[in-house]
């Protein structure tokens, strides 16, 4: 039987999350996918509203099941409709990414409380609350995985980025807290770092200042990480947990 996942925050086809369910759709497990538009047009890069259909068309293709609703995490009640609706139109899930984020700049002059407020409810409130209610579904005994993405924050400072630096720190704990407490019921957890990542929001003056701090001598690709991810939830990483990996091609600050 194949297996099911969860991804967070699928809303742009450049998107690391896009291209976590791609490479998990390739390996032949079932997506099911959320998304915020608003959020996505409200940012920089914006989105255009048909992204997340043509992202599903996409996975379709893959021959495995596909669904996907949109879903605003800031809402208390969402991880509760978020786990309900996957098993209702998939089943019970196997894998959970914790992708979604919200990120705007800020820093010590600037921050409010409501700025603290709205990464919060995403990044901490929401990655525990659904990580929690998914262990809590879970009841095959083994093969389940959650993985968090993370961002570096404890490998230098993100000046200008206060409330997500400090939101973002959080998962590091609740990785390796998480990763005990639900180890018995056969989950792994682990949080992975992919370092700057190349998915719309770079422009060409930041590509040239980055570019030098990658050994490899290229920026990071959604797919990079989108690959380590496909490890870390295959059979083949069950003794790997409570993990936060540095997936960023030797970058160096």
């Amino acid at each position: 039987m194949r297996k099911i996942a969860i991804v967070t925050g699928v809303s742009r086809l450049k998107g690391i999350g896009a291209a976590i369910c791609e490479e998990l759709a390739k390996a032949g497990y079932h997506i099911f996918f959320t998304y915020w538009t608003n959020y996505d047009q409200q940012m920089p890069w914006s989105v255009e509203v048909d992204e997340p259909q043509r992202i599903k068309e996409n996975l379709l293709l893959k021959g495995v099941k596909v669904a996907s609703m949109e879903l605003d995490l800031t809402q208390r009640d969402a991880a509760e409709n978020l786990i309900r609706t996957v098993i209702e139109e998939l089943g019970e899930p196997d894998i959970l990414i914790n992708n979604a984020a919200y990120s705007t700049n800020n820093d010590f002059s600037t921050i409010t409380a409501e700025d603290l407020d709205k990464h919060y409810f995403v990044n901490v409130r929401a990655t525990t609350l659904v990580s929690s209610l998914f262990a809590k579904a879970f009841t095959k005994g083994t093969g389940g995985r959650i993985v968090n993405i993370t961002s570096g924050q404890f490998r230098g400072p993100m000046p200008g980025e206060l409330a997500y630096a400090t939101t973002k720190g959080a998962i590091d704990a609740l990785t390796l807290t998480l990763s005990a407490e639900v180890a018995p019921l056969g989950i792994t957890v682990n949080a992975i770092n992919p370092g700057p990542t190349d998915t719309g929001w770079m422009t060409e003056e930041i590509k040239k200042d980055l570019l030098p701090m990658f050994p490899f001598g290229r920026i990071g690709d959604p797919r990079d990480v989108a690959k380590t991810i496909k490890f870390l939830v295959s059979d083949e990483a069950e003794w790997v947990t409570g993990q936060i990996i540095h997936s960023e091609g030797g970058f160096r600050r």
